[in-house]
């Protein structure tokens, strides 16, 4: 039987003042700098660790409880997803000169945010608690284990500070003073257009250490598939070709490069690839949901009676809570013409309000089990977005909308979902740190509420004024995803998707999933570059050693136990600088250039690569020196 930190008798202040106010402010902050961030490079950065380490610093003064810290990392957190799902399709509208208002925006962040909230309470008691074991939530886990640090001290609380402190050094060093590169890259010989490299991560390494060497190594898979296999086929086969295949448009391919291929063809294959595994998993979620809607139905016929009878670390908002909830944010779609923007008629509101239901269930179910497995920071919320505005714009299609109406009645509907998918990913994470920690899991769901309305204003706000400084599409603000979603809008409604790709993308999964792979952590790993994948099955590799090379099974779980510790500093140290170069670059409206690594010359990847293993090193022997402290300390629940 799982014991959380905080028992489930216990009743210490949870929803107050000291939680909430400073979750605001921070969701705020981190959420205005992540949207800067992702417009920049087009990728948003965790914020729970980092918002949980000001918090428990923050806590030191007013002397707030763990619990009060917690609900403020919840709240403060559903600002950086909520910026996640609007910088991933609201400039397509500017690249159309279609520009939307801010009470436009607003709206569709509120919906979404609302609605991830609300699709994933029925799915929490089984991901969160009858999965725990199966579902590492790796930021969750890690958000977790700095808040029990900062109380508990010792040799666990050495192991996640060290680690905070040395992946905050890492990241400084590589992200903030650019001293040497963040991504290193080698060709392969006698193979066309052949690369792999590993990015410079310490919080990558950390997360492929906590999700362990399975993971990890299908992860890497898939990726070495895309870079040694799928970009080397397309070179090979555009041998020659005079003139661009299409998406690509102004370059053939043997003018492209590597990352080139992979951004204009591979993209579309992982694309394809995640939404089939998507699809397999809703399939084999099925019973849970069901399940989890027939707990919902009889807390309905009860009237919320049972739940008087669950333990306080059980209780969930009732079900007719969120049942009614979801149907008025879909009825204010379908009736507030400022939603939908250029759809002006009732019926196709309604119609794109419809759509909305169906991909935002859909995908918040996916999205909650893939941040179990890859965490919040690889979750491919782009590639689920594609996917729902694949089928959007093939409805419209249908329908005869393939002017600028229905390619923003397409946008708007995707924006919903992808801002429901990443809240809900989020959520995951936040639920699984309360569930380790004993917090309420209803107290912790209205805090995500109030995250989403407490922010969603300022985001979009911190959006139009991004734009107007600099514009979308240029180089300061290349706005990358939401290129991505305007060209398949475009396609699908012009009639030019390249179908092929993602067809080869589905194919891809099908097979994986006849040799009974992982399909979502293998069809992530296509999705995404192959050196996002390496540091993580470094990770899990050295875990997997760690462990087989202990003289005992105790030394060999102390060993796992400590490097868990280790592993979780360097995701939060890692995100707490990733938060100030940001914050500095909004600032300075531009990304520090910081020393810059051509000191190095030619010499600058060997340095680089020197740099890392020196990272892994220090791991490898922390976790041995270690584990036998860590073992000789009262047990952790896990």
């Amino acid at each position: 039987m799982f014991k959380p930190h905080v028992p489930a008798d216990s009743n210490i202040p949870e929803f107050t003042w000291r939680g909430i106010v400073p979750g605001v402010l921070l969701g705020i902050a981190f959420g205005a700098a992540n949207a800067y961030l992702g417009l920049r490079v087009g990728l948003t950065i965790s914020t729970s660790i980092p918002i949980a380490v000001l918090t428990v610093a923050a806590f030191k003064l007013v002397r707030g409880n763990i619990l009060e810290a917690n609900m403020s990392q919840t709240i403060g957190s559903a600002s950086s997803s909520l910026a996640s799902g609007v910088i991933f399709t609201i400039p397509a509208l500017f690249l159309w000169n279609l520009s939307p208002t801010l009470l436009q925006m607003t709206l569709l962040a509120l919906a979404g945010g609302t609605l991830g909230v609300l699709f994933m309470i029925p799915l929490r008691r089984f991901l969160i608690e009858r999965e725990h074991a199966t579902l590492p939530y790796p930021e969750g886990t890690a958000c977790a284990e700095v808040l029990i640090a900062s109380q508990t001290g010792g040799g666990r609380a050495r192991a996640v500070f060290s680690g905070l402190a040395i992946g905050a050094l890492f990241k400084a060093l590589v992200g903030g003073f650019r001293a040497v590169p963040d991504e290193l890259d080698v060709r392969v010989p006698f193979l066309k257009k052949g690369e792999v490299g590993t990015e410079v991560s310490a919080a990558l390494f950390g997360v492929g250490y906590i999700l362990g060497p399975r993971v990890g190594a299908v992860m890497v898979g898939g990726g070495l598939l895309s870079s040694l296999v799928i970009i080397p086929a397309i070179a090979y086969w555009g041998e020659g070709r005079a003139t661009p295949f299409y998406p690509e448009v102004k370059l053939t391919i043997d003018q492209m490069s590597a990352s080139q291929i992979w951004s204009r063809y591979v993209r579309y294959i992982g694309a394809g690839a995640v939404a089939a595994a998507g699809i397999l998993t809703l399939i084999k979620s099925i019973p849970t949901m069901v399940e989890s809607f027939k707990v919902g139905t009889r807390q309905l016929r009860n009237r919320g009676a049972e739940s008087t009878l669950l333990p306080r670390t059980s209780r969930d908002l009732p079900f007719a809570t969120t049942l009614a909830g979801a149907f008025c944010v879909i009825g204010l779609l379908a009736t507030v013409p400022q939603a939908f923007g250029a759809l002006d008629v009732f019926w196709h509101r309604l119609v794109a309000a419809i759509l909305v239901s169906i991909f935002a269930f859909f995908f918040v179910t996916v999205s909650s089990r893939i941040v179990g497995l890859v965490g919040v920071t690889s979750n491919p919320t782009s590639g689920m977005t594609i996917a729902a505005l694949l089928g959007t714009s093939a409805v419209f299609l249908a329908m005869g909308w393939t002017g600028n109406a229905g390619k923003m009645g397409a946008l708007t509907v995707g924006t919903v979902v992808a801002i429901a998918a990443s809240i809900a990913g989020d959520m995951s994470q936040d639920l699984k740190t309360g569930y380790i920690l004993g917090a309420t899991p209803r107290r912790q769901q209205l805090g995500e509420l109030i995250g989403v309305l407490g922010s969603a204003t300022f985001v979009c706000l911190a959006v139009l004024l991004i734009g107007k400084v600099w514009g979308f599409g240029t180089k300061e603000i290349p706005a990358p995803q939401a290129t991505l979603m305007k060209l398949v809008i475009e396609g699908v409604l012009e009639q030019s998707l390249p179908w092929v790709l993602v067809g080869i993308g589905v194919a891809i999964t099908v097979v994986a999933a006849l040799f009974r792979l992982p399909t979502l952590a293998f069809a992530v790993g296509v999705y995404l570059p192959v050196a996002t994948m390496v540091p993580i099955f470094l990770g899990g590799l050295l875990r997997w050693w760690s462990e087989r090379s202990a003289a005992s099974k105790e030394e060999a779980s102390a060993r796992g136990d400590h490097g868990v510790l280790l592993g979780s500093g360097f995701v939060g140290g890692e995100g707490l600088v990733g938060f100030v170069i940001a914050i500095i670059a909004a600032i300075l409206t531009r990304v520090p250039e910081g020393l810059g690594y051509e000191w190095a010359g030619a010499w600058a990847p060997s340095f680089g690569a020197l740099v890392f293993v020196a990272l892994i090193l220090w791991f490898w022997f922390s976790v041995r020196a270690g584990g036998r402290a860590t073992a000789e300390e009262t047990p952790r629940a896990s």
